[in-house]
């Protein structure tokens, strides 16, 4: 009987270990350091409803104008803060451009790609479409709409500041 309980144990372990190994590998993607990793589904929060049936994750419910979120800076050409080419088309794009990364729950598994936000800060309001994740299991917080410098510039604000609330919707 002893031995027979030492066996199931051994089992239970090595499944775990096995799972825990299997879900490190499989979410290294492209990503963005934005703080410490979080829950890539953010356990849901302010201004989110019901859950996507495919990943688990929550989308935004717009709520007196838009989902809270913190606005970051990001790079989105070679050689800058974004890492890689944009999730969406593979491509780099120029901070020209009004685009954003959506943190991992938002960016909702792609489909929000090429898709139009509109994002509000102190009365200000601009449009951006959506060409990025920002990886939330490797590093950026739930909550982030990483933004080209042509959004805080339209928005009138400094990159230098880093991080400002913001609120955000499908356009």
């Amino acid at each position: 009987m002893a031995m027979s309980n030492k066996l199931a144990f051994l089992a239970v372990l090595v499944v775990v270990l096995l799972l825990q190994a299997s879900s490190r590998a499989a979410g290294r993607r492209h990503h963005h350091d934005h703080g410490e990793p979080k829950d890539p589904c953010g356990g849901g929060g302010p201004g989110l409803l019901g859950r996507h049936k495919d990943r688990g994750c929550t989308s935004p419910a717009v709520h007196g104008g838009g989902t809270a979120a913190v606005m970051t800076e990001n790079g989105f050409q070679k050689g800058e803060s974004g890492g890689g080419p944009s999730e969406c088309d593979g491509k780099y794009h120029s901070d020209g451009e009004m685009i954003v990364a959506l943190s991992t729950r938002w960016y909702a598994g792609g489909r929000r790609c090429h898709k139009p936000i509109r994002i509000t800060h102190a009365g200000r309001t601009v449009v951006a479409r959506v060409v990025d994740e920002c990886d939330s299991r490797h590093g950026c917080k739930t909550n982030i709409v990483d933004a080209s410098k042509a959004v805080w510039n339209a928005l009138g604000l400094d990159v230098k500041i880093g991080e400002v609330p913001v609120t955000w919707a499908d356009a």
